[in-house]
């Protein structure tokens, strides 16, 4: 089925787009020297990197890859945010006064992806309760989180 798996790469393609934000906003914060919040952005991202790739390794085994190539592809999109991480810190280390800049444009940038490219796609006819439901547990969990780690 070609138009499905063409949805799929486009899905897997902008898993792999939007961890470089992901990737650049845990470098920045880590590189910040702010007290707590490189672990925070650490645990946050990487948590939900658990069952983000879970369905990108899910979503290509429904069209019949094989398990290797699943988990090599998902590897592949998680190794795009390292890149962001080195990225985000080596940048935040040349000059001290980008930091606010950094924050600004990692938090934009994955707050971009998200609204345009994820929300829409979760709310397709018949997803939108479980849907909404899942992005207010998620961002409730974010927040238990924050004021656990802080």
């Amino acid at each position: 089925d070609a138009p499905r798996l063409k949805k799929i790469w486009l899905f897997v393609i902008a898993i792999a787009i939007h961890n470089f934000p992901e990737g650049l906003a845990v470098g920045v914060a880590n590189a910040s020297g702010i007290a707590g919040s490189g672990l925070g952005a650490t645990l946050g991202i990487g948590l939900q990197n658990i069952p983000e790739g879970l369905s990108v390794a899910v979503a290509l085994r429904s069209q019949g890859y094989s398990m290797l190539f699943a988990i090599g592809v998902t590897g592949l999109t998680g190794l795009v945010e390292i890149v962001g991480g080195l990225f985000g810190a080596s940048i935040l280390m040349v000059s001290g006064t980008i930091l606010p800049l950094a924050l600004a444009f990692a938090a934009g940038a994955m707050l971009f992806i998200v609204s345009d490219e994820i929300i829409p796609e979760t709310h397709r006819p018949g997803f939108e309760n479980g849907a909404t439901v899942s992005l207010f547990i998620g961002f409730g969990l974010m927040m238990l989180l924050d004021a656990v780690i802080a």
